[in-house]
């Protein structure tokens, strides 16, 4: 079983900057692949980010991309989402998922972006 949980959410103006973490524990990280999912109010939850168990392939969605990064430490077992050029519709609950069999996840960490 592997345990997510994310934080370094938090408020930011719009066109700041905000890096989420999320720490794994349990069963060997770097076999998943590990992605960002974000969810606001009255909407579904949505794709973000994604890279490969090795590091070497990224994903984003269209809204994000050239302003989020996703990177992993395996040695801390630990992958990162760097959000730039926050804008208000990033407001949202950030989720941190493995993506294996089956899938984990966090609890979320909510990020506010302010007009």
């Amino acid at each position: 079983q592997v345990q997510l949980v994310e934080s370094g959410g938090g408020l930011v103006q719009a066109g700041g900057s905000l890096r989420l973490s999320c720490a794994a524990s349990g069963r060997i990280f770097s076999n998943y692949a590990m992605a960002w999912f974000r969810q606001a109010p009255g909407k579904e939850r949505e794709f973000v980010a994604r890279l490969s168990w090795s590091g070497l392939r990224t994903y984003y969605a269209d809204s994000v991309k050239g302003r989020f990064t996703i990177s992993r430490d395996n040695a801390k077992n630990t992958v990162y989402l760097q959000m730039n050029s926050l804008k208000p519709e990033d407001t949202a609950v950030y989720y941190c998922n493995a993506q294996g069999t089956p899938d984990y996840w966090g609890q979320g960490t909510q990020v506010t972006v302010s007009s």
